[in-house]
C-alpha cells in the first residue's frame, strides 16, 4: 500500500469513527417532523441509532393540517456512497413499511454496514409520489 492510499484510508476511517454514534441530523431522533410539500414526515429507528444488521423502523405521515395519512404507500431507501479507495462500491436498500394505524408505518429492514448513510422515506399513492423527506444518519 503506498503512502496516498494509505493516508485516504486512514482519513476515511477516522471520519467513520468520529462520527460513530452521532446524528448528522437530530430531527431523526423522533422529534420534530420536517414538512415535505403537503405532508409531515416522522422517520424513527429502533434501536436509534441503527446499527449493522436488522432494525425496526417507524415512520409517521400526516397531512399539512396535522391529519394523519392512511392509505399511502412508504418506503425507506438507505444509500451509501462508493468509496473507490477502499474498492467499495455504493450500496442501496430499501424497505417497504406496512400502515399500523393513524397515519403510523412501521417495517423491519437490514443496515449492511456501519458510517454515514442518507435515508430518503417516499411517500407515494397510486405510483406517484406525494411526499419524500431525505435526511442523514450514523449507523453503529
Amino acid at each position: 500500500m503506498n503512502h496516498k492510499t494509505f493516508a485516504v484510508l486512514a482519513l476515511v476511517l477516522f471520519a467513520i469513527g468520529a462520527t460513530a454514534g452521532c446524528s448528522r441530523e437530530p430531527a431523526q431522533r423522533g422529534g420534530a417532523a420536517q414538512a415535505s410539500g403537503d405532508l409531515q414526515i416522522d422517520f424513527r429507528s429502533n434501536p436509534d441509532p441503527p446499527v449493522t444488521g436488522a432494525n425496526s423502523f417507524e415512520v409517521d405521515v400526516r397531512g399539512a393540517d396535522g391529519t394523519p395519512v392512511t392509505d399511502a404507500t412508504v418506503t425507506a431507501e438507505f444509500y451509501m456512497a462508493a468509496m473507490p479507495e477502499m474498492k467499495m462500491p455504493e450500496m442501496r436498500n430499501s424497505t417497504t413499511l406496512t400502515h399500523e394505524g393513524g397515519g403510523t408505518y412501521r417495517g423491519e429492514g437490514q443496515v449492511m454496514m456501519a458510517g454515514p448513510w442518507d435515508v430518503t422515506v417516499a411517500v407515494t399513492r397510486g405510483g406517484e409520489t406525494i411526499g419524500s423527506r431525505k435526511m442523514a444518519v450514523t449507523a453503529r
